[in-house]
């Protein structure tokens, strides 16, 4: 019996594992960018302007 099933089956292990911790990663840094509470209020109504289309007077 050949060891190459098993290399085989660790290194699509690895790249999957790779790939999930690359989505959270980048899922995270999404979610830091769309705080809006960081953003002055004048661009957060600027941004949910562009987003929306609907026009927020407060």
């Amino acid at each position: 019996m050949t060891a190459i099933p098993l290399i085989i089956g660790l290194v699509l292990g690895a790249t999957v594992l790779v790939g999930y911790v690359l989505v959270l990663v980048g899922m995270r840094q999404e979610d830091r960018r769309m705080r809006l509470s960081d953003v002055p209020p004048s661009r957060a109504a600027g941004l949910a302007r562009r987003v929306t289309g609907c026009y927020a007077r407060g």
